[in-house]
């Protein structure tokens, strides 16, 4: 079970009927991408997420299909299906192009070769040791870090030409570490050896990646957790040149998914736990909070100790905690003020559900409390009966299957990656906090008698600055992930942001806002381009956390005074409907823009400026030249 295991053992068994499922999906003209994606939310066999991969590749395309390109030294045939399964089941329509074996350069540095041509919006340069020229030299220190710096060299030329022909993003990838060894515990200390270039090149090639736009898939990790010598497979290299065992290729697979969903803001920001033996033993009803089993003195207590460790510090890299249990409220909260082992006090939790409904009734209004879809959603719970019936009732929830002994739960649970991250940004860290303040805001709303009270009350500054270095993660994630007020849901990489931010032809904005709970952080970013005279705004999201609060309005002031000043005369406002973004199909009607057309599917808008009054708006708008201005 867990980071160790090969067969993503925190995924449920799949359907006995696996091979009927699949055959009736198959016969369809067009088979729906949702019920492929069940069965990819299975424990697949090497040949079953083959199989599957081949099915959901028929799947008609759609505009948020996502293209993968493929360059490795090796041979991918088989990794290339399993790659489109994960993605489904991180929920992502993916294709992946593939190339010949060992044709990396030949691509690369071709404009025209198949992988420039297809306009991926991801390369992933999936390169091993046997792909980069290091030769061993034991003891030859300058020739060894030569040696280094040439194949680092070689990855930033492959990089750049991909990015100059089809402005993708890039993926690299770290080497995985051999089993075998010349000198035994010396091989990692003496310059040359086939362990020193590899352990040197991977800590260079991530410092790389840490300050430049590019993606990180830490193979050597991903190697070292499984075992080496069970990630590597001499007889499948010398077979048909197979980079690692064709055991690892789901889990492979799963860990480039993990990046690509990261990137395109689908990892999952919540956490649900139930309590009673899933953060402590016993049922706190019968045993009362004397009779818990919890903290040091029993191999069980310390487990239950592990799991609330586990989700503290996942809370303090931003992850939402909340509860659902059924239990006595009262009762259950009692546990937290108590039981003097407990580390998780209700404070860290932003809700806390302890009743007698059903477990899916309950997630769904978590996720509302939070606004947040529930696909943001994780659940920990121990009872096999209860995450059976929430993935049955809400599948876009993600429940990892847990063992029978407490002291794996959080191994299996963070070995599952539902909360990769490509960046860890200020607004990362300090996302627990801003939702549990959401609820004092919530409370003083209760208290006024008038929402334009309220709004006066919270003592509101919107801060706006262009685009800017320091910003740009940030930003990224906002347009990744923001799905419900979001007009059009562009999604944009760090590369494809970068190249607004320097456009003298685009106007970007990036809003942050503070009132008097405290910094709610960036919660807005806006791009317009120049068409004609006018503007048109071709990415308008704001998080959900500050709904109701006129944020939209005092952006709009904004955007119209800049506007003005560079001589524009009107702007365009174009809205495209999804499953997620229905409140903000009348937005730039409320907003006093003229409709110039209205369709079911999308509506288009115009408001001249000349036109537009300024509002009373309860928010004082600051005007910055940067982030940190």
């Amino acid at each position: 079970m867990g980071c160790g295991s090969l067969d993503l053992s925190w995924l449920p068994e799949p359907p006995s009927n696996f091979r009927e499922i699949l055959r009736d999906l198959s016969c369809q003209d067009s088979p729906l991408f949702n019920d492929a994606k069940r069965l990819a939310n299975a424990r697949l066999s090497v040949n079953q997420s083959h199989h599957l991969g081949k099915l959901l590749a028929r799947i008609e395309p759609t505009s948020d299909t996502l293209r993968l390109g493929l360059l490795a030294n090796a041979t991918m045939d088989l990794v290339c299906p399993a790659i489109i399964v994960a993605a489904a089941r991180r929920g992502l329509s993916a294709r992946v192009v593939g190339t010949a074996f060992n044709q990396v350069a030949a691509q690369a540095f071709d404009s025209g070769s198949t992988i420039n041509q297809a306009r991926c919006n991801f390369v992933l340069l999936s390169i091993d040791h046997r792909g980069l020229p290091l030769s061993p030299c034991p003891g030859e220190t300058a020739r060894a870090r030569a040696a280094v710096d040439d194949s680092l060299r070689y990855v930033d030329s492959l990089r750049d030409s991909l990015k100059q022909h089809s402005g993708c993003t890039v993926i690299l990838q770290t080497i995985a570490q051999i089993p075998e060894g010349l000198f035994g515990s010396l091989d990692r200390s003496i310059p040359g050896t086939l362990p020193w270039f590899i352990e040197r090149y991977n800590s260079e090639l991530r410092q790389r990646v840490a300050g430049s736009t590019d993606l990180l898939l830490d193979l050597a990790a991903l190697a070292e957790n499984v075992g080496v010598d069970r990630w590597h497979d001499p007889a499948q290299w010398a077979l048909g040149k197979f980079p690692f065992a064709q055991a690892a290729i789901p889990l492979y697979a799963d860990w480039v998914a993990r990046s690509l969903a990261a990137a395109r803001g689908k990892s999952r920001k919540c956490l649900v736990v139930d309590l009673d033996n899933t953060l402590w033993g016993g049922v706190v009803g019968d045993d009362g909070v004397a009779g818990l089993v919890l903290g040091n003195g029993s191999p069980e207590g310390e487990a239950y100790l592990t799991v609330q460790q586990t989700l503290l510090a996942l809370r303090s890299r931003g992850i939402v905690l909340a509860v659902s249990s059924k239990n006595d409220d009262e009762i259950a909260r009692r546990a937290f003020r108590q039981h003097p082992e407990m580390l998780l006090k209700e404070e860290h939790f932003s809700v806390f559900q302890a009743n007698w409904l059903d477990k899916a009734a309950n997630l769904r209004a978590i996720a509302s409390e939070l606004n947040l879809g529930v696909d943001s959603l994780v659940l920990l719970d121990d009872n096999p009966v209860e995450r059976a019936l929430v993935r049955s009732v809400l599948p876009d929830v993600a429940v990892p299957e847990l063992p029978a002994d407490p002291a794996l739960y959080s191994r299996a649970l963070l070995a599952a990656g539902y909360f990769e991250s490509v960046r860890f940004t200020v607004e990362d860290r300090q996302r627990a906090d801003q939702y549990r303040v959401d609820s004092a805001r919530k409370a003083l709303l209760g208290s006024s008698s008038d929402l334009d009270q309220y709004l006066r009350s919270l003592r509101m500054r919107a801060t706006f600055a262009p685009f800017d270095r320091m910003g740009r993660a940030r930003i990224v994630q906002l347009i990744n992930k923001t799905n419900q007020f979001n007009l059009t849901t562009r999604r944009y990489s760090e590369t494809e942001v970068e190249a607004f931010e320097n456009s003298s032809t685009s106007f970007t904005a990036q809003v942050r806002l503070v009132d008097r709970f405290g910094d709610n952080g960036m919660i807005a970013c806006v791009i317009c381009t120049e068409s004609s005279s006018d503007w048109v705004i071709d990415t308008w999201l704001m998080s959900c956390r500050v709904l109701n609060r006129r944020v939209e309005e005092a952006i709009l002031h904004y955007i119209v005074c800049r506007a003005r000043e560079r001589g524009i005369c009107a702007l365009q406002g174009h809205y495209y409907r999804t499953d997620r973004n229905g409140m903000v199909s009348d937005l730039y009607a409320r907003l006093g823009f003229s409709a110039l057309s209205v369709e079911e599917s999308e509506s288009h808008w115009r408001l001249q400026l000349t036109q537009y009054a300024e509002p009373s708006i309860p928010i004082e708008v600051i005007a910055a030249s940067s982030v940190d201005d």
